[in-house]
């Protein structure tokens, strides 16, 4: 009588208990990845300093392309934070004694690490969202919002009686420039054809943006070039010209990276954008997306085997959760390199998935089989 009325009241028990660790394993991971996610922000943000300290880029565009980087970055670190928070979230437990509480409650090792594989099927859900959606569409809106600030940024470079350098292979003159945007005295040094570089001289020129792109049309002035064949000076004469002032070159606007396309362009490449010798490395990083994601629960099956399979001791135990990272930076360094060595030998494709599932079907085994469940309760029991 006393056993089956002890059912009804335990159960409840247990489900708080449950509850109360799955809430204190999201904040910690919001909390972790939030930071980190804000401090990796911080770092990356400061290549695109020189756009608002330089060229004039406005704190909001600023803070607008920046943040469109943020979902590469939290698909990266999200495995990551979910361990971390697990391991010491459950390590945190342990040492204040909640886990032996638990367990002398009658939980099991499948009972205590439910919010964790909880916690940890969250996170891989949403690293799949991040990896064949959101990724790819914010990183192609980054690179085509990038390109079009700085190709539009040219506009705002020419200024009165200043020598101002577009770029490597550009650099404009303008003597006046009315309010109307009308410049006066147009001076062009053109040098991003090796073979063709030229010097160009106009008496006023307007400026103009087609297709997001820059371009300078000059009026009454010649164009000067060196003939490489003969060592003359041709110098041609025009009523009206126009001059691209982009960046980068056209080709480079086509191109697409690896990071921005979807999974079906991944495994099936467009042979006019991707070169065929790159259909393996494009390939791979379909699978990767694919496995990424998986890691996540396979790191916390690590972290929980590290807290809950071996005895309590009161002075604490570094060695488990040692072993745990350094498996955890293992499995990652393994992962990197086979996806550099499957990028040339499409037959090691296999062992990413072998390397994102394993450690969690293994850990899994270690934690929840009987007799490893058996071995666990005769150590609780005797501590």
């Amino acid at each position: 009588m006393s056993a089956s009325a002890s059912r009804p009241q335990r159960r409840p028990y247990l489900l708080l208990r449950e509850r109360y660790v799955l809430r204190q394993l999201f904040l910690g991971l919001l909390g972790i990845t939030t930071g980190a996610i804000a401090l990796i922000w911080l770092m990356q943000s400061l290549r695109f300093v020189s756009l608002v300290v330089d060229r004039g880029l406005s704190l909001r565009v600023f803070i607008q392309l920046t943040s469109l980087m943020i979902p590469s970055f939290l698909a990266v670190i999200l495995p990551i934070t979910t361990f971390l928070v697990v391991l010491f979230g459950y390590q945190r437990m342990a040492g204040d004694r909640e886990v032996t509480v638990m367990q002398a409650a009658g939980l099991s090792p499948f009972q205590l690490a439910r919010p964790a594989m909880a916690c940890a099927l969250i996170a891989t859900i949403l690293g799949y969202i991040l990896n064949l959606w959101l990724v790819p569409v914010s990183y192609h809106a980054f690179r085509r919002y990038e390109f079009e600030i700085r190709n539009r940024m040219a506009a705002f470079l020419l200024q009165d009686g200043v020598f101002a350098q577009l770029s490597k292979d550009m650099t404009v003159y303008v003597r006046k420039r009315d309010r109307d945007g009308e410049m006066h005295g147009v001076f062009v040094e053109d040098d991003r054809l090796p073979n063709a570089r030229a010097t160009i001289i106009a008496e006023r020129g307007n400026m103009v943006v087609i297709d997001n792109q820059p371009r300078v049309v000059l009026f009454n002035g010649s164009r000067q070039e060196i003939d490489h064949h003969t060592g003359r000076l041709n110098v041609l004469t025009f009523e009206r010209n126009s001059i691209d002032l982009s960046s980068q070159k056209q080709a480079e606007t086509q191109a697409r990276d690896a990071s921005e396309m979807s999974l079906s362009e991944l495994f099936h490449p467009d042979p006019h954008y991707v070169s065929q010798r790159d259909w393996g490395k494009f390939a791979v990083e379909g699978w990767r997306r694919l496995t990424a994601p998986l890691t996540a629960f396979s790191f916390s099956m690590i972290a929980l085997v590290a807290v809950l399979s071996g005895a309590f001791s009161r002075h604490g135990n570094v060695k488990r959760p040692l072993g745990a990272i350094l498996s955890v930076v293992g499995l990652m360094a393994m992962s990197l390199m086979l996806q550099n060595l499957a990028g040339r030998n499409l037959g090691l494709v296999p062992l990413l998935w072998v390397v994102a599932i394993v450690p969690a079907i293994g850990c899994s085994y270690w934690l929840f089989a009987p007799k490893g469940a058996s071995a666990a309760r005769k150590k609780s029991h005797g501590t």
